[in-house]
């Protein structure tokens, strides 16, 4: 990924973003099926899912602590992690926002 914080955040953001479009505009467009394939499909993107956070959270972190540069792998991972919690409560602050009526 980057070593900009920023990037790896917005990037995590932009698939979950993506997947759950997909998942909420998806069902709507067909009609449900009965079957294995469900489970088999859901636990297929889970781990899917867990790989690119994997990717877009650590993968430059440890490359630079494999390069002996641990401070600045330290700082990389948890500034990313800071960034995307806030992105998240950004979320969050705006759903509860919009789900009080007066």
């Amino acid at each position: 990924m980057s070593k900009n914080p920023f990037v790896n955040a917005l990037a995590a953001m932009a698939y979950i973003t993506v997947v759950a479009s997909v998942l909420y505009y998806g069902s709507k467009a067909i009609t449900p099926v009965d079957g294995v394939i469900i489970p088999i499909s859901f636990l297929s993107l889970f781990v899917l899912s867990a790989a690119l956070m994997g990717y877009f959270f650590l993968y430059q972190p440890i490359q630079l602590f494999l390069a002996d540069r641990q401070k600045e792998a330290t700082w990389l991972f948890l500034t990313t992690v800071a960034i995307f919690a806030c992105i998240t409560g950004a979320m969050v602050l705006i759903l509860l926002h919009d789900s009080i009526t007066i």
